[in-house]
């Protein structure tokens, strides 16, 4: 009989052999003990995600000896920034410029350069955070950002509609990638777009995602 870690590997590969070399891969360990951290780390998985600021930080350290790369890709809340930055190689959901200032605040603090995702609320439901369009348009022509000296920009970030219409998810997806390329055609160090997770991330890579974030379908449900 396999053990836990050989089936988290054998879906870790499968997983894997879909995704486009350009696409980079976030295996999204949250609620995950380190074991299983370990097993995908052990096939050469470095990028994991935690949404849970305490757990986040407990696994950074006892892992450390991995080198592993650690993404935030929950909502994070500004009274929290202070305990995500020094683990974070990558903060996703960056939904208001208040969260920006204080990751610049928190990052200057340590002397650390934090890279950032901005978030575009792309989907129907009202509890899913971010930017609108709108907003988001507003914030790039203020330019108030280019004051933020200890966070770096990589790009944006989005969370389809949880439906089974594929169309819609797509429409979503597309309109958050039209945005993301007419904002790094002015920013060219804006390289990444992160949508699609394990229900939608095949119609993400389509419409153009440049990194995805997997957790159930590597390490089973939660």
């Amino acid at each position: 009989m396999k053990s836990e870690a050989s089936h988290i590997q054998d879906r870790l590969s499968g997983v894997r052999k879909n995704i486009p070399d350009h696409v980079t891969l976030i295996a999204v360990s949250k609620t995950k003990p380190k074991e299983a951290i370990e097993a995908a780390a052990s096939i050469g998985q470095i990028e994991f995600g935690e949404n849970r600021v305490p757990e986040l930080a407990e696994k950074a350290k006892s892992l450390s000896h991995l080198n592993l790369k650690w993404h935030h890709i929950g909502h994070l809340q500004t009274n929290k920034v202070k305990l995500v930055v020094p683990h974070a190689d990558l903060i996703h959901a960056v939904d208001s410029e208040r969260l920006l200032q204080e990751i610049n605040k928190r990052s200057h603090s340590i002397g650390k350069i934090s890279d950032v995702l901005l978030q575009i609320h792309i989907a129907t439901e009202t509890n899913k955070f971010g930017w609108s369009f709108a907003e988001f348009d507003a914030f790039l022509q203020e330019q108030s950002w280019q004051d933020l000296k200890h966070v770096r920009i990589r790009g944006l970030m989005g969370m389809a509609t949880f439906t089974d219409d594929r169309k819609q998810i797509s429409t979503e997806f597309r309109a958050l990638k039209k945005t993301f390329d007419a904002a790094s055609s002015v920013h060219n160090d804006w390289d990444t777009l992160s949508m699609g997770m394990s229900g939608d991330w095949k119609i993400a890579v389509d419409e153009g995602s440049t990194m995805v974030r997997i957790g159930s379908s590597i390490f089973g449900s939660r």
